[in-house]
């Protein structure tokens, strides 16, 4: 397993933490979101502040529109989370959660015309095999209380994912640290966007004195520093150098990782369906990346 392989899996696990950690901390969503990724860029940018070797091989103004598709790419990473904690309210975790991962399908549909990407028989079946394990793992809940709202803000959290991946992809000159920095300070002006405008219209929810007063200073901290400054340093940075095939099929890790945590660290359930599905992610990921390699090797004993 190549290094930007074993990056990009690590920052799907500790991705899929944010549920517990977020948990822990009585705010409203957008506020969360906000320590997020505000937290997160500030960490990021300032180490590269801080790195003398960084300031001086900065990308960023060498390649302004690879800089401008990484601003756009974290924006809408931003725009998607929104979306996604929106979504939340109206149709539940369960269903809001399978439209989110909606987004690695659009990503492998429009990878052909987008990135000239050839779709095997096998990489497809392996890859509905992880859509269907999905299902599984986060389908609980389907038919409750299904608003149109929360179905269009789950919609768009998939469309949005699908445009982070797809503008992160274009981007080949700028990585690390500073690549990481320059989208989570799109991701920010997203949400910034979003409470100035949810204020103008009287619709932010604005925390509490009680909340604040027992605010868990070290949970947004983990949450910020941690689980976004950190893992979006680990997945932006191990993006560029995949195959968009991979992203896609290995993005689905990220809700096993989250049920398999919630089953372990907070002792929720583990039904038939979500080991069912557990199975069928894992094996369809393994199938996809080594279905073809197998079938060649195969090929070539049979030949000999």
């Amino acid at each position: 397993m190549d290094k930007a392989t074993k990056k990009y899996l690590l920052s799907l696990f500790l991705f899929g933490s944010n549920g517990i950690v977020a948990s822990l901390i009585d705010l409203p969503s957008v506020f969360i979101v906000l320590a997020r990724v505000s937290l997160g860029a500030a960490a990021l940018a300032a180490a590269v502040l801080l790195s003398r070797s960084a300031r001086k091989n900065l990308q960023s103004p060498k390649h302004p529109r690879q800089a401008a598709c990484l601003y756009i790419s974290g924006a809408a990473l931003g725009a998607a989370w929104l979306f996604l904690f929106e979504s939340y309210r109206y149709i539940g975790v369960g269903v809001a959660s399978l439209l989110y991962y909606c987004g690695p399908v659009i990503v492998m549909a429009l990878s052909p015309m987008v990135f000239k990407t050839h779709l095997t028989a096998v990489k497809v079946s392996g890859f509905a095999a992880v859509v269907l394990g999905a299902f599984l793992v986060v389908g609980q809940g389907l038919g409750e209380g299904i608003a149109p709202l929360g179905l269009f803000l789950g919609g768009m959290s998939a469309v949005c994912y699908a445009v982070m991946v797809i503008f992160s992809k274009k981007v080949d000159k700028i990585d690390g640290v500073e690549s990481s920095a320059v989208q989570l300070l799109g991701g920010l002006s997203a949400v910034v966007i979003y409470m100035a405008a949810s204020a103008a219209a009287g619709t932010l929810s604005l925390p509490s004195a009680a909340q604040l007063a027992h605010l868990n200073v070290a949970a947004i901290a983990c949450i910020g520093l941690a689980n976004t400054g950190f893992c979006c340093y680990l997945y932006f940075s191990s993006m560029g150098a995949l195959p968009v095939t991979r992203v896609a099929v290995c993005g689905y890790l990220e809700p096993l990782s989250a049920v398999a945590l919630s089953a372990l660290l907070l002792g929720e359930p583990m039904t038939p369906a979500n080991v069912l599905g557990a199975c069928l992610i894992l094996g369809g990921a393994v199938w996809s990346e080594l279905g073809d390699r197998l079938r060649v090797r195969q090929m070539g004993v049979a030949a000999a």
